[in-house]
């Protein structure tokens, strides 16, 4: 125990080198699984580095939160389907910002109890004691108010994710000039707070931070929530790293540093792929919340496509030279990444070659497709990024899109007055077939419709993707190249 004290900061400069390695790790799925053990090692030296070097730890407290929080945390892992990972993403985002608000208060509620008590009464018990200074206050105004947006708009994130009725998005000229206000006015409890340390002015500020949160999350349409996923990580990183330094915990500054950083990274990679600013996603036009009302509202203009069977399918892949696969939410949301696996490996052995594009945005969260492909285990050769497959498409035979909609609609290049103008898509269009495995016409995320589906050359084959491709794979063994 006295050795781990004595060398506190060693133990917290290996964990952040591990923490570093574990970043390193989770930029490839090759090196993704010892990415998370480098981060499994590196926290459990944080943790019991912390627990040691603590001035008198409630025990029983301590070991009883890991344990609930352990035994949550595992129940949630082993039962979690791929489809609602997104929202319990988000739902972890919002426990981040929620323990940086109860260390805010914690420290702040402490500080004054002291304060009450005296410093001489504290001296003649032994007891050191240093009153909070500016330095303190700003970081406490700072991972307060950061924690407590990062809560409630992860929160609303969740319950957009996962369709709940009190998600509702909010939208209106009404809505901007809100967020203004009440931005404003949290800003300036916080900073009276900080000059005076005044603890009405704190509170204020966390109550408005707390509704900002939500009301700044909730005009943002389902096409972006993507990115507000990957910005709230971001939140959440930078909160835990404004509460290291209240709590003057050099592993919490670096953790939640490289969290922030990495999360705010991911988000402009996201934003480009997009064809977006950040701040066009979080306070501009809304992918999915003005373009939904236009698509539902009015009469439907009836518009021709070719419908085609899932042996209609097999009949044409099995007699290409090459296939690409597009997979989008409908994949994971019929759960078929298993089925497409084993569609791959029927159609590599009658000689086809076979190959998956992913868009940075596919799917309800960062790296939603690769993630499936991977838990089914399709070669990580296999799987190509927007970048590396579009120049091929001109070339296949036939490319087989799976519920995935925006990401490949040909209006992001071909109509100016698209929402989507100017975002990179999967140029599938390109390609010599198009086969689209969908329940319906209905729209994606973005709530427009997609010229892909009425183009000549694309057949569209309705039904739920897993049992489409199911038969597909069967229609081929039947066929034969």
């Amino acid at each position: 125990m006295e050795f781990i004290r004595d060398n506190a900061d060693w133990f917290y400069l290996i964990g952040a080198v591990l923490f570093i390695m574990t970043l390193r790790g989770l930029s490839g799925p090759k090196t993704a699984i010892q990415g998370n053990r480098y981060g499994m090692i590196a926290m459990a030296i944080a943790v019991l580095t912390t627990f040691f070097v603590a001035e008198n730890p409630v025990i029983w407290m301590i070991v009883g939160a890991m344990a609930a929080g352990a035994v949550v945390g595992i129940a949630r892992a082993k039962t979690v389907p791929m489809t609602q990972m997104p929202e319990t993403v988000a739902l972890m985002h919002s426990l981040v910002g929620l323990a940086a608000v109860l260390i805010a208060v914690a420290a702040i509620l402490h500080n004054n109890k002291l304060l009450e008590i005296g410093a001489e009464a504290l001296t003649a018990n032994n007891i050191s004691f240093h009153a909070m200074s500016k330095v303190h206050l700003f970081e406490l105004f700072v991972g307060c108010f950061v924690g407590a947006i990062t809560f409630t708009a992860s929160v609303f994130a969740y319950g957009k994710l996962a369709a709940k009725k009190w998600a509702k998005t909010i939208s209106g000229a009404w809505v901007k000039p809100l967020q203004a206000l009440i931005f404003i006015a949290m800003l300036a409890a916080g900073i009276y707070f900080f000059l005076t340390g005044n603890m009405t002015s704190f509170w204020a500020m966390t109550g408005l931070a707390l509704v900002f949160g939500w009301v700044w999350i909730a005009p943002v349409g389902g096409g972006d929530m993507p990115v507000v996923v990957s910005l709230l990580n971001s939140f959440s990183g930078w909160a835990a790293a404004g509460i290291g330094f209240t709590l003057e915990n050099n592993m919490l500054i670096v953790a939640g540093s490289l969290v922030g950083s990495s999360g705010a990274i991911l988000s402009y990679i996201m934003c480009k792929a997009m064809n977006r600013s950040i701040i066009n996603v979080l306070f501009g036009g809304t992918m999915g919340a003005a373009a939904a009302p236009a698509a539902g509202g009015g009469a439907q203009v009836q518009r021709n496509h070719r419908s085609g069977s899932a042996d209609d399918a097999g009949f044409l892949m099995s007699n290409a030279d090459s296939v690409v696969i597009v997979p989008g939410y409908g994949m994971a949301q019929g759960r078929a990444q298993n089925a497409v696996k084993e569609l791959a490996n029927t159609l590599k052995e009658q000689g086809v070659t076979v190959r998956f594009a992913i868009h940075p945005v596919a799917g309800r969260m960062p790296g939603h497709m690769n993630v499936l492909l991977a838990e089914a285990d399709v070669p990580y050769e296999d799987i190509l990024e927007m970048d590396e497959i579009n120049s091929d498409f001109p070339a296949t035979d036939v490319v087989l899109v799976i519920g995935a909609n925006d990401v490949v609609n040909p209006a992001a290049k071909d109509d100016p007055s698209s929402p989507i103008y100017g975002m990179p898509i999967l140029e599938a269009h390109k390609a010599r077939t198009i086969m689209v495995i969908k329940r319906s016409m209905a729209t994606g995320y973005a709530g427009l419709d997609n010229d892909l589906f009425y183009n000549d050359k694309t057949m569209m084959i309705f039904g739920d993707a897993k049992k489409v491709v199911e038969d597909m794979s069967k229609a081929i063994n039947g066929t034969g190249h």
